[in-house]
């Protein structure tokens, strides 16, 4: 018996066609909604603080360690900073302004509010610094570890500009015991906390001895 050819039912092809289209849009949106997951935390606002300078120094460059004019080193555990300003797609934010200033290896500031209470100043530290990143996002800062003082955990203070949008905030540092005691810590959120804490890297050569090497992005919400 001679069979005939099945021919196809235009019908049942759109509803194939519909079915396929359905199961692709089921398969793809979580997928979708993953990468939407997958965007950058936005590196949280942390409060100024009393101690932002209320004279500048007039050596701002990007390390810290010595002061123009002066033949020292500051005191304390060299620390090499660095990363990237990106947005919350994680593209680079070329020629953004970052101010940073901290405690010294004794906490104190250079600041005339900030007394001997709280150790002596370091002639030889800088305290300050201000820079832009490069075109392809990134900064690099030579400074010292900032030491702990009366109810704050180590951390530095930045103001961040790109374009339009303007971030103060503090980086802390992974694995410090006075994190968790810290109120501003404590106040942040995990997530916020994951993306306020810069993470330890791999020494790189021509690094003092016992220098210590920290990683840090900094992602800004430009929407």
């Amino acid at each position: 018996m001679k069979l005939t050819p099945h021919l196809p039912d235009p019908h049942r092809r759109r509803i194939v066609r519909a079915a396929l289209a359905a199961g692709a849009s089921t398969l793809l949106g979580p997928a979708l909604l993953l990468a939407q997951e997958r965007a950058l935390r936005a590196t949280p606002a942390v409060a100024l603080g009393p101690f932002y300078p209320d004279r500048l120094p007039a050596d701002q460059d990007a390390d810290l360690t010595a002061v123009a004019g002066r033949q020292g080193r500051a005191a304390g555990q060299i620390l090499y900073l660095s990363g990237r300003v990106v947005d919350v797609r994680g593209r680079p934010i070329p020629g953004a302004r970052l101010e940073l200033w901290q405690a010294n290896a004794h906490g104190r500031y250079i600041h005339s509010a900030d007394s001997d209470a709280s150790g002596p100043l370091d002639p030889n530290f800088q305290g300050y610094a201000s820079l832009r990143t490069d075109d392809q996002g990134r900064y690099r800062i030579k400074t010292v570890k900032p030491a702990p003082y009366s109810g704050r955990t180590a951390h530095l203070h930045f103001n961040v500009e790109g374009g339009r949008v303007k971030l103060t905030t503090q980086m802390f540092f992974e694995g410090e015991r006075m994190n968790e005691r810290d109120g501003l810590y404590r106040w942040l959120s995990r997530e916020e906390r994951g993306a306020a804490t810069g993470r330890w890297g791999e020494r790189a050569a021509g690094m003092e001895e016992k220098a210590l090497a920290a990683v840090w992005d900094i992602v800004l919400s430009l929407s």
